[in-house]
């Protein structure tokens, strides 16, 4: 089972990637409007680009993920992008994480290594 603990951890580093460059873009782009000026805002931002290239990668090892081992054990690895986005958070954006969702953090990883066994 250590083969999906890795492609599960790859999958979820693409689709945390894939969110840190979308809020990334999203802070770029102009407020939303139905004009031209907003839809190049968004479609000449490599952020954005790049972002649905992590979403695509990541649904490509999906399908892969699930073609080949059980869905109850795939699915609930997914959780862990919960954990890598958390980490996110700290180094791109350097929020402040409390106690709490440390913890929360740590039930999920110890719920994943139980799903694992």
């Amino acid at each position: 089972m250590w083969r999906l603990l890795i492609y599960s951890i790859l999958q979820c580093l693409l689709l945390s990637a894939g969110q840190v460059l979308l809020k990334f873009s999203l802070q770029k782009m102009l407020p939303f409007g139905w004009n031209r000026e907003f839809w190049l805002s968004l479609f000449g931002n490599w952020q954005f680009a790049a972002c649905g290239l992590c979403f695509g990668a990541g649904t490509l090892l999906w399908m892969y993920i699930l073609k080949n081992f059980q869905f109850s054990m795939a699915y609930p690895m997914t959780s862990l992008s919960y954990v890598i986005a958390m980490f996110s958070a700290i180094l791109f954006f350097h929020e402040v994480v409390p106690i709490h969702r440390w913890i929360g953090c740590a039930l999920i990883v110890c719920g994943c290594i139980l799903i694992l066994k």
